[in-house]
């Protein structure tokens, strides 16, 4: 026995019988409550909790209802990739660095490698694939091919949609306004000059629509 405990003991409380008592106080009170009442306390705690297993979601995309089951950490990027067949948005970093998965949300461009998929439940997403096609591109797109913004093509989609957003945003933009609008996005080939002279071109046409 410890000095400490001899001291204890003689004040008629031992660290042994501190520690006893202790635990049986906190067994007498899970008893107490019950399980039912310790599942609803934890419940309360972790409120909107989903997982781990899937979960059914409905996503709106490109103005069609898209239903699916997904494991809630699965990314909005993974969702439209692997899930849904909508593969326009490319995952390259896969860091929310180089805007190759740009997508809009409520008409706002965002990286969709850093969005859960069940966080964009009731949101309007809109992909490259939503802006046009290749027989009926949009503004944005055809100024794409005229200035030959583009060269293997993997990044071209989220700038696409990108550019769509910022000359909405924008119109009448400067050079430098572009450059500045458009630094999220990174473009591995340099096409920067054709990028940057599309979108120019699309926010003056855009200012003369006006």
């Amino acid at each position: 026995m410890s000095i400490e405990d001899t001291k204890q003991e003689s004040s008629g409380l031992s660290r042994r019988g501190f520690l006893k008592g202790m635990g049986a106080g906190a067994v007498a009170t899970g008893i107490l409550q019950g399980p039912s009442e310790t599942n609803e306390a934890s419940a309360q705690a972790s409120p909107g909790t989903h997982g781990p297993g899937d979960i059914s979601i409905t996503l709106n995309i490109n103005g069609e209802s898209k239903r699916l089951s997904v494991e809630p950490r699965v990314t909005l990027l993974d969702a439209l990739r692997n899930r849904l067949d909508t593969t326009g948005a490319k995952k390259v970093c896969d860091r929310g660095t180089c805007g190759a998965c740009t997508v809009l949300l409520d008409g706002e461009p965002i990286y969709s490698c850093s969005m859960l998929a069940i966080e964009a439940e009731g949101r309007k997403i809109t992909t490259v694939e939503g802006l046009g096609t290749p027989e009926q591109m949009s503004d944005v797109q055809e100024l794409f091919v005229k200035h030959d913004g583009l060269q293997c093509g993997f990044c071209t989609p989220g700038f696409v949609v990108a550019t769509t957003a910022f000359v909405k945003a924008n119109p009448g933009a400067t050079l430098e306004d572009v450059r500045n609008g458009l630094g999220g996005n990174l473009c591995r080939c340099g096409t920067y000059q054709g990028i940057t002279q599309a979108a120019l071109e699309a926010a003056q046409k855009l200012k003369g629509d006006a």
